[in-house]
């Protein structure tokens, strides 16, 4: 492999800062409520965070619409709190991934700022502006009438992100250019300057916003291959050890690219959504959401083989290369609760937490926090406002996040499950979602075959049928893996094809019997089940 060593066995916690924990009683998560939770993080067996944008913004995107890309937003802290929680994540064996916003910044950044400005200055071409205020390319999104300036600027996502002018691979109007121009080369380095500001101040790599915006035009690929190429150089030179994790929604195209790590996620993804959130009316933010039920769902549709296809054409397409990364949720879709009771989840997790490549836990999924509907769009948020509400630590006020004045709160918890979906309670429960993921994640990191580099073979996935099962190997181990979300009871006879031995022990076994010759697997799966095999 070529990605950072510490990958090899690793599971990420992604935090969303402004929601896990508030010290200074201001309603607002901060930098010294993730320093006080440090333990907290490292109990449930893992090895890095992933933090949401922390820096200067006038957060109309949550953050993702940086003015400053050097210091740290102040509702968080201070730079020095951002150095203090490298240095106490990295005293307890803990990374800490930054999310690097690269292809945009605010509409208040002073660079664009200056962009905007009539007469040319430095500034001018370090966004993607036409030369004059009429017609633009109607493949991207222009915004017209806002500036002095007779052009309109070029967007991301939303209005209040202006594109970063990395250049265009083949361009077709005049105020397109090759990414080796000057300007667009100024730009580069501009963003090389960034990652090195914070590589050497301890952050342990990047997760990239819309990694793949980066060039624009048509059959920009081969130039998306040279920027992150060279970026992953630079950034090796650094630290050899720094991990560069995209969201791009294609590992093949993204680690060839020169990434360590690229999710299957919402969009880009049919296996996932497939498994998770196909119903089309019940996860608005499923790009391929066929509106037929999910895998694991308790309707089930049976369909495994979306995603088992998905796997064998990921894994080979990117030859040990890189790692694709398997989340329970983020902060962009509906949480993995959604519509799923506890013991609905835990089947989800032991498939998270027995599939290919890296786990990403989203902060709250391992307590079961759920969706809340119907709350005003908050700093841009819109539909996924719901899966951004505070973490819930105790059954206390404010479920324990912060001490604030409840109307100060930067979501509203979600005191409708606030009983049964807080750690405090869930500590004390052997049973619990909380104690259920511990033992995952330890089952996992104790057996090489579970673990990040495990192969994955395919055993029994189908269009329309339960169960799905399949096999991790490495190291000589074998580990059979098979799931039943379904309402009914399955049985099924299945070749034995791997040689697994009839004494194999079950590392984790809900509801299922599971009897091994040397020519069959005989599988008896109750209602919503699932086993881990070792043979």
């Amino acid at each position: 492999m070529l990605t950072p060593k510490w990958l090899d066995n690793a599971v990420v916690y992604e935090i969303y800062p402004q929601s896990f924990y508030d010290t200074n009683g201001d309603g607002i998560g901060d930098l010294q409520g993730i320093i006080a939770k440090l333990d907290y993080i490292k109990s449930l067996g893992c090895d890095a965070i992933w933090m949401n944008p922390c820096f200067e913004s006038p957060f109309q995107d949550a953050g993702y619409d940086i003015s400053d890309f050097y210091k740290v937003a102040p509702r968080y802290g201070t730079n020095e709190d951002l150095w203090e929680l490298f240095d106490k994540a990295h005293a307890k064996g803990l990374k800490v991934i930054l999310d690097l916003v690269a292809g945009h910044t605010s509409i208040e950044h002073p660079y664009f700022k200056e962009s905007c400005k009539h007469e040319m200055n430095e500034y001018s071409n370090y966004y993607v502006w036409s030369n004059y205020w009429g017609a633009t390319n109607p493949k991207y999104r222009y915004i017209n009438g806002f500036a002095e300036r007779h052009g309109n600027y070029m967007t991301n996502f939303f209005y209040c992100q202006p594109a970063l002018n990395y250049g265009f691979s083949n361009p077709e109007y005049e105020w397109e250019h090759r990414p080796e121009h000057p300007d667009c080369v100024k730009v580069r380095e501009m963003m090389l300057d960034v990652m090195k500001f914070y590589l050497n101040h301890g952050c342990d790599g990047f997760r990239v916003d819309m990694a793949m915006s980066l060039i624009k035009g048509e059959n920009n690929y081969p130039d998306m291959q040279k920027l992150w190429g060279y970026y992953r150089d630079e950034v090796k030179k650094i630290n050899p050890e720094a991990v560069l994790i995209s969201e791009w929604g294609d590992p093949i195209a993204a680690i060839n690219a020169g990434f360590d790590v690229d999710f299957i996620i919402q969009f880009g993804s049919p296996g996932y959504i497939a498994l998770f959130r196909n119903e089309k009316k019940r996860f608005p933010c499923s790009v391929h959401a066929k509106d037929t039920p999910s895998f694991f769902d308790k309707n089930c549709s049976g369909n495994s083989k979306t995603m088992n296809d998905e796997f064998l054409k990921v894994i080979a397409g990117t030859c040990d290369r890189g790692l694709i990364a398997m989340p329970t949720g983020n902060h962009d879709c509906g949480r993995i609760r959604q519509f799923r009771s506890f013991d609905d989840v835990k089947n989800v997790f032991a498939f998270i937490f027995a599939s290919p490549g890296v786990p990403f836990l989203y902060y709250g999924d391992e307590i079961g926090m759920d969706y809340v509907y119907d709350l005003p769009s908050k700093e841009g948020g819109y539909v996924r406002t719901g899966s951004r509400t505070p973490m819930q630590w105790s059954n206390e006020r404010n479920g324990g996040f912060s001490s604030a004045d409840e109307e100060k709160l930067y979501l509203p918890i979600d005191k409708a499950n606030l009983a049964e979906n807080n750690v405090a309670d869930q500590e004390n429960d052997a049973n619990s979602l909380l104690n259920f993921t511990r033992k995952l994640i330890e089952i996992r990191k104790n057996n090489a075959a579970l673990g990040n580099l495990g192969e994955y073979h395919e055993v029994f996935a189908s269009e329309s049928e339960c169960p799905y099962v399949f096999l991790r190997s490495r190291d000589n181990q074998k580990v059979l893996c098979g799931f039943n979300p379904s309402p009914e009871k399955v049985e099924k006879t299945l070749p034995n094809n791997f040689n697994l031995k009839s004494e194999s022990e079950y590392l984790l076994n809900h509801g299922c019997q599971v009897t091994v010759n040397d020519k069959e697997i005989h599988l008896i799966m109750q209602p919503n089940s699932y086993f881990w095999l070792k043979g």
